[in-house]
Formats: C-alpha cells, sequence, structure tokens
C-alpha cells in the first residue's frame, strides 16, 4: 500500500518542519513519498527527495491540503492513503505508517483514520482532540464521525468519490465537510489512540479568524450537507452551546457577524446527506445535531 504525505507550513517553523519530516523518513516500511506545500510564504530548506510547492498566496488550510493532494495525481490517485500533518507536529514511534497500512488493508470501508494527538512534554491528549462526544478516554480507539485536520490518514478512493476539502472554508470545519460526505458515501471512520502524532497543546483561539470562521463555516457545513429539518436543530443547539461558553464581547460579536455571513454569502454546492446517514452519525455515537 503506497503512502504519500502532505503539509502545508507558512514557513515560519523551519525547524519543526524538519523534525517532521525526518520522523516521516524513519517510518518502518517503504518509504513515504512528502510534498510540502508553502502557503502563501517560501518553503525553506528541506531534505533531498522532499517536493515542495509554493503559493503566490495563503490559501488556508483546506485550498493548501488540497493543492498537496492534486501533487500525487488527480485526487491522490498516485499513492493509496495521504497522511496529512501539521508542520509542528512529530511521529514519535517509527511504525505509525506500519499501523495505517494495516488498518486499511484489513478494513476495505474504512475511509480515514485520525490520530491521536498528545503533548510531546506530558504526553497528555486534549479532551477536543477526541473526536467523539464520550472523550473522557483518549486511550481508547473507535469509530467516530470526524477526524483532526493535521494528524489523520485518508484513502484517496474517497477523495476521488466525495471530492477534496472545501476550499472556502479556509480554516475551520473543513474536516467535518468531508467526513460528513464519505460517510453519506458508505466509508467509515476510525479513531486510533496507537498512531500519536506530537503536538504542542494550544488554543485554537489562537488565531484572529477563529471565531468568525468557526461560525461562519458551521453554517456553511449545515447548508451543505445537512436535510433541512435538520438544519435549524443543528445551528440552534450551537448557538446556544456558545452563549453557554460564555464568551468575551468581542468573541461574540466575532462569532455572531460570521453566523450572519454564513447565511448571506454562497456555502458551495448543496449535497443533503440520506436519512439513513443521520441515523448512521446517531448511533455512532454523535447525531448531526450536536
Amino acid at each position: 500500500m503506497r503512502l504519500g504525505a502532505v503539509i502545508i507550513t507558512m514557513g515560519n517553523r523551519p525547524e519543526d518542519l524538519r523534525a517532521l519530516i525526518d520522523s516521516v523518513a524513519k517510518q518502518d516500511g517503504d518509504p513515504i513519498d512528502v510534498v510540502v506545500v508553502g502557503n502563501g510564504a517560501p518553503v525553506g530548506d528541506v531534505p533531498d527527495g522532499v517536493r515542495t510547492i509554493e503559493l503566490p498566496e495563503n490559501l488556508g488550510i483546506p485550498g493548501g491540503r488540497n493543492v498537496g493532494i492534486e501533487a500525487f495525481g488527480p485526487s491522490g490517485g498516485d499513492v493509496d492513503v495521504l497522511l496529512f500533518l501539521d508542520d509542528d507536529g512529530l511521529l514519535p514511534g517509527t511504525d505509525t505508517a506500519e499501523l495505517v497500512r494495516e488498518a486499511f488493508a484489513a478494513d476495505p470501508v474504512l475511509g480515514i483514520v485520525s490520530f491521536r494527538i498528545a503533548d510531546p512534554d506530558t504526553g497528555l491528549t486534549q479532551r477536543r482532540h477526541v473526536p467523539r462526544l464520550r472523550a473522557s478516554d483518549p486511550l481508547r480507539s473507535s469509530r467516530v464521525t470526524t477526524f483532526l485536520g493535521g494528524a489523520n490518514a485518508v484513502r484517496t478512493k474517497v477523495l476521488a468519490e466525495v471530492g477534496a476539502l472545501p476550499g472556502d472554508f479556509f480554516y475551520a470545519h473543513e474536516e467535518t465537510d468531508l467526513a460528513w460526505r464519505a460517510l453519506d458515501a458508505g466509508w467509515m471512520i476510525d479513531y486510533r489512540a496507537d498512531m500519536v502524532l506530537f503536538h504542542p497543546t494550544m488554543p485554537p483561539s489562537r488565531h484572529a479568524v477563529y471565531h468568525r470562521m468557526v461560525a461562519r463555516n458551521r453554517v456553511w457545513l449545515a447548508r451543505r450537507n445537512l436535510p433541512a429539518p435538520v438544519v435549524p436543530v443543528y445551528l440552534g443547539v450551537w448557538i446556544l452551546l456558545t452563549l453557554a461558553r460564555r464568551p468575551t464581547v468581542p468573541a461574540l460579536k466575532a462569532w455572531f457577524g460570521g453566523f450572519r455571513e454564513g447565511w448571506s454569502t454562497p456555502c458551495g454546492p448543496r449535497r443533503p446527506m440520506k436519512w439513513r446517514t443521520v441515523w448512521r452519525l446517531t448511533r455512532l455515537g454523535r447525531p448531526p445535531v450536536i
């Protein structure tokens, strides 16, 4: 099973990027072809054999990853599975690639694998990095309904069948959009606690655009993927959850500004999931209203 890896970078973490690439090179089994995409920034020095693409502008996380996908042929078809790794991450074990190969070879309906993200100093996994509602035990692997954007592996047949990441999202919820489309097409998603990516613990709100894009993309996600009766329930629940978290006034203003933007701007093609997919999500423990 042929593996490739896509890494996007803003060129501001050269030492972390080099360490990540080295950890990919140390994986057991056949070598992994690596593509590094400079997202509106120069990539910098990388080891020999690593392909680089430097974009003239920042296309956002999904846009940059989509460019990396196409570097492996249409929908990444030159390889069987693509790893997507954050440029400040690190694969601490050398067996991760072999675990990936074994997982996809053993399960023909497995479309996406989400790795466990752990802090390199403490080894702890944040609750938000476990892509399920019952997240108290991050060491338990399970079927899930979404995945972590910078620590995952995707079968390229999924991308060929349902399309790539939604580039217009720029940042936030692009993984869930792809996950829902994959599940609607019959693929499954696994969270694997034994496939670990080290990543320093950071709050997602460190990004200046966090509150606006989280809200805007939440609306786009619902408009694109959910059956019409489910859309107001899903978004209503998220309004209540946002208020319950008691954000600051500036954050709340940005959030509601993004929420309005999500309704007033094009969301891309609408392909509502089947009702049987709604039931499948519910059986997996996360109905699409939460």
